[in-house]
């Protein structure tokens, strides 16, 4: 069983508003990253936020932990209740390839280009609170290297939003 979870719980201080709300062709981004999790997952989860359109989870160990919050909340309750994998995604990761659970597979691996975009074995989450409460990086970067994630690169970059020029270059794509 997988276990989908968005990563929900950023500042978005480079755009300015809550980005998870920001509407691209007439759907949130979080609406639209639930939707495109549960094509893949079995349950669907949002991390970070305290309303979504699918069940919460709050950042472990508290709230503004960054993405790893969002892992270790995910994580945690993954492993609690049994689940094989946690496919992760932001947010703001649209265009992801249709197979992106086939290509990630086995867990532990990420999209070189957006880490956060990983599948992750459960059993990370001794690793990934190690991070979280240690003094060194506290990087998605730092938590694939730590328990030997591959990376994978895709032909076609996803897009990702970090602006609202951001957002409206992708509002000009029909395709996502």
């Amino acid at each position: 069983m997988i276990l989908g979870c968005v990563l929900a719980g950023g500042q978005s201080s480079r755009f300015g508003s809550d980005k998870a709300l920001a509407e691209l062709h007439g759907h949130t981004l979080l609406a639209r990253a639930v939707d495109a999790l549960s094509g893949w997952c079995d349950h669907v989860v949002v991390a970070g936020r305290e309303t979504a359109p699918a069940p919460c989870l709050p950042d472990w160990p508290a709230p503004g932990s960054g993405p790893l919050g969002g892992i270790a909340a995910a994580l945690n309750f993954a492993r609690d209740e049994g689940y094989e994998t946690v496919l992760t995604i932001g947010v703001d990761s649209l265009g992801l390839p249709e197979d992106l659970p086939d290509l990630l597979a086995p867990a532990p691996a990420y999209l070189e280009s957006q880490p956060v975009v990983g599948l992750w074995p459960p059993s990370a989450c001794e690793a990934v609170e190690a991070i979280l409460h240690g003094e060194g990086r506290h990087s998605m970067l730092a938590f694939a290297e730590a328990i030997g994630a591959r990376s994978v690169k895709l032909a076609a970059k996803p897009a990702n939003i970090n602006t609202p020029a951001d957002l409206a270059e992708v509002e000009k794509r029909r395709d996502l």
